[in-house]
C-alpha cells in the first residue's frame, strides 16, 4: 500500500533505537524510549496562506529529522510503524558529512 500525506503533513519512519548501552547492558524493549529520530518517507504539497498561495514544505523525502517526544499521529501500514505529523512539529533537519575544508592562501 502507498500512502501521500496532505497539505503540510508528513509521513516518517522513526530510527532504530540501541539495544544496548555504552557500557554493554541489554536495554529490554519495554524500557527503550522511543528515539525522537526519524527518516521523512514522503511529504505533502504543502500549506496554504490565507490568499490560497501554496507554501512548499522544507522538509523533503529522505531528510533525517529531530521531532518531539509526543509528535505525530502513530499508524500502522504493511506491519511496520509509522507516524504521520504537521511539518510545524519537527524541530529541524539533522545535517550530518564532512564539512568543505576551504585553501588558505599562501
Amino acid at each position: 500500500m502507498k500512502f501521500k500525506p496532505l497539505h503540510d503533513r508528513v509521513l516518517v519512519k522513526r530510527v532504530q533505537s540501541d539495544e544496548k548501552t555504552a557500557g554493554g547492558i541489554i536495554i529490554p524493549d519495554t524500557a527503550q524510549e522511543k528515539p525522537m529520530e526519524g527518516e521523512v518517507l514522503e511529504a505533502g504539497s504543502g500549506a496554504r496562506d490565507e490568499s490560497g498561495r501554496l507554501i512548499p514544505l522544507d522538509v523533503k523525502k529522505g531528510d533525517k529529522i529531530l521531532f518531539g517526544k509526543w509528535s505525530g499521529t502513530e499508524v500502522k501500514m504493511n506491519g511496520e510503524e509509522y507516524l504521520i505529523m504537521k511539518e510545524s512539529d519537527i524541530m529541524g533537519i539533522i545535517i550530518s558529512g564532512k564539512t568543505k575544508k576551504t585553501k588558505k592562501n599562501k
